[in-house]
């Protein structure tokens, strides 16, 4: 492991492996930090209407795939009457005809929540310490990373289920308004319940003392049932899962319609399945990312990974399937463009997968809990043998090699290739497939921000010597 500007009277710390480890000391700094209480999206004013807005907005956008083949629909015109006329018939009353939340929707999504909780409670797997935390007073927390385990079982289980009749994954698709219902409502519950938990138990964190704002931003930071970390639990093992079913469903309903899946459809259940299973192979790796060890547990999150990931990102799934079943169109494309989005989403793929990879298995060695799993697929360049960085006063160590020699969020960028690529395999035909990668855009964007933001306060001029050393955020040489 090399260094840049290395100190002399540095020690260097070796664990059983003969591995170099750099711990980062806990500071008063990083105790300030963490609990200091930055008012963000417009305080509470915004987030109440983040709260309330997206759950409109994502029935408004089911009602264009469901019933207008993707087309945004809007009032005939815009004064009050004709506004209240437009929610009230193309809204409200289509919810209540397609969106209801069934009994049989319950045990749909509910049913998968409940099991996936069961397999992160029950199944195999290491056990990897997250990073130091400053309430903890630099300790860290032990996390059963059985992600992977579970997610074969799951394979297995739906599958089994489908192909004996019992539940055909077909019916995901055909009950989506209803689900995604039930899975709104699960939301709102699990982070009411939460939020009062931790009052309850004492462990609310970093609380601005605004009712509404910390409703959003949450109160616990590590809530937790038995040994099952629920933040772990909701952002690795409910949306990536059910999006990748959601895919499934839509090819499996052309399949069973036209007796074959076509290139779009199969290409929307491989890039989501690619995504899923990075999430649980590399499940240890996101014990050293922002919202493990920043991030507080409240409607931010548990909303987003319950409802609004599963239920928006698969846009351009459902948007292929309900076009093909309401106007008989089935979307193809030349050999040459399809081909090319391939390449394109593994090409970003492997960027993503190698670029998280490098990154948290560089945190992990400092931290002394870095653990060589192998699991489908193990990509080249996952892990940089020896890594230079530059250590900051604090003790931490900005990496500079591999991906993250070239620019400062390479993950991101390849994050975003893959999003444009799932709605570029749709065509053009109508906007929905690309609210993912427009809504990505801007939440990476701000989240940017704030980390850049963090960093500069945090580290000072060791982070100006950083920039210089990577000057670029996104794209080399361009931004």
């Amino acid at each position: 492991m090399s260094v840049e500007n290395k100190e002399k009277d540095d020690k260097v710390i070796v664990n059983d492996n003969g591995v170099p480890l750099y711990k980062s000391q806990m500071t008063a700094l990083d105790e300030k930090l963490d609990k200091e209480i930055v008012y963000e999206f417009g305080g509470s004013v915004g987030v109440l209407g983040m709260m309330i807005g997206f759950p409109c907005l994502m029935y408004y956008l089911w009602v264009c795939l469901e019933y207008h083949q993707g087309s945004l629909i809007y009032p005939s015109s815009f004064t009050k009457d004709d506004i209240i006329l437009f929610i009230s018939r193309e809204i409200i009353e289509k919810v209540k005809l397609g969106a209801y939340p069934t009994a049989f929707a319950i045990k749909i999504y509910m049913g998968y929540v409940l099991f996936s909780f069961i397999l992160a409670y029950i199944m195999p797997g290491p056990v990897v310490h997250g990073t130091p935390l400053p309430t903890l007073k630099g300790k860290s927390l032990p996390y059963l990373c059985n992600g992977l385990s579970s997610w074969y079982l799951t394979l297995v289980t739906a599958f089994v289920l489908h192909f004996t009749g019992i539940f055909r994954l077909t019916s995901i698709v055909e009950n989506f308004g209803s689900i995604m219902t039930v899975a709104i409502i699960w939301g709102y519950t699990m982070s009411i319940l939460v939020f009062i938990c931790a009052f309850m138990n004492g462990t609310t964190h970093r609380m601005s003392g605004n009712l509404i704002y910390d409703f959003f931003m949450g109160a616990p930071l590590n809530p937790r049932i038995g040994h099952v970390d629920l933040k772990m639990w909701a952002e690795c093992r409910v949306p990536w899962p059910v999006l990748f079913f959601i895919g499934v469903s839509c090819a499996l309903k052309q399949y069973e319609t036209r007796g074959y899946v076509t290139a779009p459809a199969a290409f929307l259940v491989l890039a989501y399945f690619l995504y899923t299973n990075s999430i649980q192979k590399g499940e240890e790796c996101i014990l050293t990312s922002w919202d493990m060890f920043f991030e507080k547990d409240g409607f931010m999150l548990i909303f987003w990974n319950m409802a609004g990931v599963p239920f928006t990102y698969c846009y351009s799934a459902v948007y292929l399937s309900k076009l093909e079943e309401t106007t008989g169109i089935v979307v193809t494309h030349s050999k040459a463009y399809t081909i090319f989005l391939y390449i394109l989403l593994l090409c970003a793929y492997y960027v993503f997968d190698t670029g998280n990879s490098q990154k948290n298995r560089f945190r992990m060695e400092q931290n002394g809990t870095y653990i060589d799993r192998k699991a489908f697929p193990q990509l080249p360049w996952g892990r940089i043998k020896n890594p230079t960085y530059i250590k900051t006063k604090q003790g931490n160590m900005l990496l500079t090699s591999g991906w993250w020699g070239i620019a400062r969020k390479p993950h991101y960028t390849a994050d975003l290739f893959q999003s444009l690529s799932w709605g570029l395999i749709t065509g053009f035909g109508s906007f929905l497939p690309y609210f993912y990668f427009t809504f990505f855009f801007v939440v990476l964007t701000h989240r940017v921000t704030r980390d850049m933001e963090r960093c500069a306060k945090k580290y000072g001029k060791d982070w100006d010597r950083y920039c210089e050393r990577v000057p670029y955020i996104f794209i080399p040489y361009v931004f």
